[in-house]
């Protein structure tokens, strides 16, 4: 039978995508499916990983060096964050926004080569300007790694998998536990106490240690995506541009590679477009026009933006600063030791971890599904951040925080993959890009907030948790459910 024939259910009704892309999208969809789930899935799967690795990594270094580096330059804390946040808002939109005019593969294999340099070279700053320079460059690597990458996996995974991409996050789990589990020990052991009058680069090096490792690890991860996995562009992409011919060499490429056999000819994509060979990708506003093509398309695109900038606020305002606050609580009850404060980092970073494989399974659960998952976790994670502020003692509020970061991991897991599932694919970096904008630019809002809020108070914490229960009721409303849907 042919596979224009044979049509895998998606959330799109006619009309609401370009009928010429979405009726080559279906017959895509067959194709990767016939493949099945196999050895270039998998281990697509490690190397777009490597993504959320760094999308976790460096945006927490400037919270987890912020003491150190204060102590030593002399200079309000918020700056530092404000400047690595607009490089992430500025990556953010480049890389996403590329990604649907130049194709996958650049943006893939070049944003994690800009974080590592950039990131080696942040180690040896001298000086505030340069350390805060050298960041934003970094966070323009870093800002499109999720945004590319969620497309990536996407666009080469079997309908039947893409809860893989809510699993992806595990890779962020895994990013959050590495850095505190190197930073502990290095920035514990190589710094100056923060009560120091005079703190000299030599007495002060373990964030210029931490630094060096991160970037360096970065570096190594790019050298596996660039020289041992070769990624091949998306088919969806090159669909959208007309050229047919080297989707189907795609295909045929990844099932060689899984030792399969694919039966995609150029025929059954000319005979599902009825011999229309349209480009649909093109340059200018047409990428965001087609996100608000139709009502529903419209609400749902302007729903999952408002998500990504609700929730962006609150956690940017409340995680940037989680190393000064309970090292500030814990000094109050007389253990805000460096030590103490980055085993309970460590600790944290564990708890995530499990909440990345709950997410997966609670995605795929008949009346929850994504928008379910997503709600349900929003609103844990806004009762925890409310009940930390009960806390008494250090440990207490370990535990309520412990309770945030369990619930937190599966909200980011779901809003990470249900955003790139609803946008089509030849709109889907154009799509990633605006809702990663929106949180990108909330979080260049939060350090602001900062610099004239009283961060030693609750204050931020109620604020954080009301706007991320919020973001849980605005999940409700969104259209879509892509749960036993296929994405095109």
């Amino acid at each position: 039978m042919s596979l224009a024939n044979v049509a895998l259910v998606d959330m799109h009704e006619d009309g609401s995508v370009d009928p010429v892309y979405q009726a080559k999208a279906r017959v895509l969809n067959n194709a990767i499916q016939e493949i099945g789930m196999g050895k270039y899935q998998i281990h697509l799967f490690i190397c777009a990983g490597f993504g959320w690795f760094a999308d976790s990594v460096w945006p927490l270094i400037t919270s987890l060096i912020l003491t150190q580096v204060t102590t030593e330059f002399k200079f309000t804390g918020p700056y530092l964050t404000l400047a690595a946040n607009i490089g992430l808002l500025v990556g953010a939109i480049v890389w996403s926004v590329g990604c649907d005019i130049w194709g996958r593969r650049w943006s893939f294999n070049l944003s994690l080569l800009i974080a590592g340099v950039f990131g080696v070279s942040a180690g040896g700053s001298s000086n505030l300007i340069t350390l805060a320079s050298l960041l934003a460059v970094v966070g323009v690597g870093v800002g499109g790694n999720m945004p590319v990458d969620s497309a990536v996996f996407l666009d080469l995974v079997p309908g039947t998998h893409q809860y893989l991409l809510t699993v992806m996050s595990i890779w962020w789990c895994l990013g959050q536990l590495f850095c505190s589990l190197i930073a502990w020990p290095l920035i514990a052991n190589f710094s100056c106490a923060p009560s120091t009058s005079e703190c000299l680069r030599s007495d002060n090096m373990g964030w210029r240690y931490l630094l060096f490792t991160l970037g360096g690890v970065t570096l190594v991860l790019w050298s596996i995506r660039f020289f041992i996995f070769d990624l091949v562009e998306s088919p969806r992409f090159l669909v959208g541009i007309g050229k047919d011919a080297e989707a189907v060499e795609i295909i045929h490429k990844i099932a060689a590679y899984n030792g399969k056999t694919s039966s995609l000819t150029l025929d059954d994509l000319r005979k599902a477009a009825g011999e229309l060979n349209v480009k649909t990708s093109v340059y200018g506003l047409d990428h965001v026009k087609a996100l608000f093509k139709t009502r529903k398309m419209a609400m749902s695109t302007s729903l999952l933006i408002s998500l990504w900038g609700v929730i962006g606020l609150a956690s940017t305002l409340y995680n940037s600063f989680l190393p000064y606050l309970l090292t500030s609580r814990g000094a109050s009850f007389g253990d805000g030791s460096l030590d103490i404060t980055y085993r309970n980092n460590f600790i944290l970073s564990v708890i995530g971890v499990p909440g990345a494989f709950l997410a997966g399974w609670a995605v795929e659960r008949p009346y929850v599904g994504r928008k379910g998952t997503l709600a349900i976790a929003s609103g844990l994670t806004g009762a925890f951040l409310f009940a930390s502020t009960t806390a008494r003692s250090s440990n207490e509020l370990l535990g309520w925080n412990c309770g945030y970061y369990f619930f937190s991991n599966i909200m980011y897991g779901v809003l990470y993959a249900i955003s790139p599932e609803i946008f089509p694919a030849k709109d889907r970096g154009t799509g990633n890009g605006l809702v990663a904008t929106a949180t990108r630019v909330f979080g260049v809002i939060a350090p602001v907030i900062a610099l004239y809020a009283d961060i030693s108070t609750a204050v931020p914490v109620y604020i954080a948790g009301g706007l991320v229960i919020f973001a849980g009721v605005l999940a409700l409303l969104i259209p879509f459910e892509p749960r036993g849907k296929a994405s095109i």
